[in-house]
């Protein structure tokens, strides 16, 4: 139990020392195809959000639904991963270039149902906590971030 903790007190060093974590609200079908192609993007392909991180960074994605546009509810965090660099470019797929972030994603890391934290989440607290989501992306606590990590990497708390 003392080295989880440990780990957990080394993790928070760790976030707290310049890095910064987001969340990115992106559909779990468009996350899986990120995380193949070792990329981020978010906004439906803007740059604004992307520019915001800067390498080193830690993105968490939080999925509500399996597929954009359709009503199946699935409310995971769904990848989570380390932005690689600061380079930003436009994708070209025909009509759509999307601007898009190279990621490193942590490949062990599981989805975890937002239910399961939602009680010890910063982010989760407000009232109306939702509407923040809309922004596609949202700045994670020190706190949010190391618990949903430590959820991601071992399992729901």
């Amino acid at each position: 139990m003392q080295g989880d903790l440990d780990d957990v007190d080394d993790l928070v060093r760790t976030v707290g020392a310049g890095m910064t974590a987001w969340l990115g609200v992106v559909s779990a079908e468009h996350v899986r195809r990120g995380v193949s192609l070792s990329i981020a993007q978010i906004g439906h392909g803007k740059r604004a959000g992307l520019a915001r991180m800067k390498a080193g960074d830690s993105l968490v994605y939080y999925s509500a639904q399996e597929r954009l546009g359709e009503p199946s509810r699935l409310r995971c965090f769904t990848a989570l991963g380390t932005i690689s660099d600061d380079e930003i470019w436009q994708a070209d797929e025909g009509s759509f270039k999307p601007f898009r972030r190279r990621v490193s994603y942590d490949l062990s890391a599981r989805p975890v149902p937002i239910d399961t934290l939602k009680p010890f989440l910063e982010l989760t607290a407000p009232p109306n906590w939702g509407q923040q989501l809309r922004r596609g992306l949202v700045p994670l606590s020190d706190h949010d971030f190391t618990l949903i990590h430590q959820a991601m990497r071992q399992g729901e708390p």
